[in-house]
């Protein structure tokens, strides 16, 4: 018996023992690694103890940069001077605290982001330098832009023709600083191009950051852009205002109110000289008067015959047909060589009713034979004195043969320029030349040079109202036809309609859907509104015809080789009966075209679907081009049925998604 019960304790024995070295093993194996843990964790929290005094200096600097970019939005040179030199002293300070977290950059994942602050310090530091040179090339001109804080000079002396040529002499002398500054903002924008915004969280408690960002770069980007862009058009400045060498442009008024595929009817012509920068009015006339004086007849084309009413040739007026400024300037010139007209011009340069209301809004009323043009809103027209004025004394039936009827508007330009030239640059010139650029941007105001540089630096601004191709895009944009970017221009033209795209509205909603081999398919639909009661048009009464049914041409440019599935809306020209969209191509593009009227306190609709050989990779691509002369369009971008983006079309605007 005590065998046995010796036996049973000793076998008991190690069996207690493998039970304790187990319960020892596990134990070890979950303090070891966490004391590894722990060691570490100290080791990091220590080296991020530097973030603290890295987050305070960053507030710093973002209070001093706010500072900078108050005093250049209000336009003062020496408060821009003082906040450049604030922002720079604590960015260095934010740079040498920065130093301390430089160390973390080994650590996985984390790494990333510390590399990522050290290319915001050296974008900063770009940016304060592109700045630096701006206020370097500007200070000894700022009187001459009408800067605040400028010191008083001999500028006001003179003449306005004094003073715009003087302009044009310092414009050539701020030629190099522009160099050095492209070179600045493109740093900027490269170091900006290393940060990932969506590696960021998309809020962090109630505090935005991802979208914030995007919103941010997108900004920075847009100004980055137009001013590396707009580098040779600046560069190029002096020479086009006729310096050293005189310039000849022919400037056409585009009526909006009866719009066309460049912007507008082409209604009047001015044809200027620029000499050192002095502009000489050498000829205005009326669209019509110069059509008279061709001395070769030209049959009209298809886009005539099909869509006009009643014309049979084709005339100067007509011939911007194409919605590619270039191509419809081209076409115009090869009927102007026939006309009365001066043939040596350097370029022509489009303007439409809006650069002329814009103008107006900063310059005040201008007073042309007992009319008032103004951009007060004329109830009549529910639009501006001015459009209203131009229309009445141009278009209203009289009994009495009007000379010259549109030459009026040269006189109106020549006056604007006056008025602007004839004063304190510090009244109107900063606020003019922000104006342009808003303009130029909006496609009111396109241009087509002769001169190849002139020409491609137009383009590059998109100044030149092209329709992009994979040879000849603005550098303004990324858009890219390797056949991962969508595309969408509609061009409505007015073809025998009055006025009344003065009072119809259009709205845009684009839906696209990505399919299973990553092609897409487009369900697009354009609606149109006119909310107001149609003119008296009634010749014989003497009625001032401006509101009639908008007799529509409609062309869709989409991405070539895309297929038209279905559409509904469109209706014959000669006996309004629905008619299918034709589809072709042009301009390397796929173009569907159609029909439609829209008549007064009347809608209309069209309606497509259409697939594209577009392959969606990643991240949907879209660059969606303006009409110019056109405003205020809404549209609303859908992918997969989901709204993505709605917002009027103001400029040509590029989507990713």
């Amino acid at each position: 018996m005590s065998e046995l019960k010796k036996l049973s304790i000793d076998t008991a024995a190690p069996l207690q023992t493998q039970e304790k070295k187990k319960k020892s093993f596990q134990w070890k194996f979950i303090t070891i690694p966490a004391g590894i843990i722990f060691l570490f964790a100290v080791v990091i929290a220590i080296m991020l103890l530097p973030l603290r005094g890295v987050f305070m200096k960053a507030k710093d600097v973002s209070t001093a940069g706010r500072t900078a970019l108050e005093a250049v939005k209000s336009q003062d040179i020496e408060k821009t001077k003082i906040g450049l030199t604030d922002t720079r002293t604590q960015l260095t300070a934010l740079a040498a605290e920065y130093k301390k977290v430089t160390p973390l950059r080994i650590v996985p994942i984390l790494g990333r982001y510390i590399e990522d602050g050290q290319h915001a310090i050296n974008a900063g530091f770009a940016a304060l330098s592109a700045g630096d040179k701006a206020v370097e090339a500007i200070e000894p001109n700022a009187d001459l832009l009408g800067l605040k804080g400028a010191k008083k000079s001999t500028f006001l002396e003179g003449t306005a023709e004094d003073r715009l040529q003087f302009a044009v002499k310092t414009m050539s002398a701020l030629t190099p600083k522009i160099n050095e500054m492209a070179g600045d903002v493109d740093t900027m924008r490269k170091e900006l191009d290393q940060i990932n915004p969506d590696r960021y969280p998309e809020r962090v408690g109630k505090t935005i950051i991802r979208s914030k960002m995007k919103s941010m770069f997108g900004v920075i980007e847009e100004a980055a852009n137009l001013f590396v862009n707009a580098q040779p058009l600046l560069t190029n400045l002096p020479s086009l205002l006729g310096s050293p060498k005189d310039k000849r442009y022919l400037v056409i008024f585009q009526n909006d109110k009866e719009l066309r595929p460049t912007g507008g009817f082409m209604t009047a012509y001015a044809q200027f000289r620029m000499v050192q920068g002095k502009p000489v009015l050498e000829k205005a006339d009326d669209i019509y008067a110069l059509d008279a004086t061709l001395t070769k007849k030209f049959p009209a084309p298809r886009e005539i015959l099909t869509f006009h009413k009643g014309v049979y040739q084709l005339n100067l007026r007509d011939s911007n047909l194409s919605p590619d400024f270039k191509t419809s300037m081209q076409t115009f010139e090869s009927l102007y060589k026939y006309s009365g007209g001066e043939k040596n011009i350097d370029g022509i340069i489009a303007v439409d009713t809006h650069v002329l209301v814009e103008a107006l809004r900063i310059l005040g009323p201008i007073y042309v034979d007992g009319r008032e043009y103004s951009a007060t809103i004329d109830k009549r027209c529910d639009c501006a004195r001015a459009i209203y004025e131009l229309e009445d004394y141009s278009s209203r039936p009289v009994g009495y043969i009007k000379t010259n009827r549109k030459g009026e508007i040269g006189t109106l330009l020549q006056m604007i320029l006056r008025m602007a030239l004839g004063v304190s640059p510090s009244k109107y010139w900063g606020n003019l030349f922000q104006m342009l650029i808003t303009e130029i941007n909006q496609k009111h105001l396109v241009a087509y040079f002769h001169d190849d540089m002139t020409q491609k630096a137009a383009e590059n601004f998109n100044f030149a109202g092209r329709i992009m191709t994979a040879t000849e895009s603005a550098a303004i944009l990324k858009y890219k036809e390797d056949g991962s970017w969508d595309y969408l221009h509609i061009n409505d033209s007015n073809m025998a309609g009055a006025k009344s795209n003065m009072f119809v509205t259009s709205s845009v909603t684009k839906d696209t859907t990505v399919n299973a081999d990553g092609t897409i398919t487009t369900k697009l639909t354009i609606d149109y509104k006119n909310p107001y009661p149609g003119s008296d048009c009634n010749l014989e009464s003497g009625g001032l015809c401006l509101n009639a049914p908008l007799r529509n041409w409609v062309r869709i440019y989409t991405p070539l080789g895309s297929k038209l599935v279905d559409s509904k809306g469109s209706i014959s020209p000669q006996n309004s009966s629905p008619k299918t969209l034709d589809a072709y191509t042009d301009l390397g593009k796929t173009v569907f075209e159609g029909f439609l009227i829209v008549n007064p306190l009347g809608t209309a609709k069209l309606e497509l679907t259409y697939t594209s050989p577009v392959k969606i990779q990643g991240q949907y691509h879209i660059l969606i081009q303006k009409q110019p002369g056109t405003t205020d369009n809404e549209y609303s971008i859908k992918l997969n049925g989901k709204l993505r983006k709605q917002a009027p079309l103001l400029t040509d605007i590029e989507f990713s998604f």
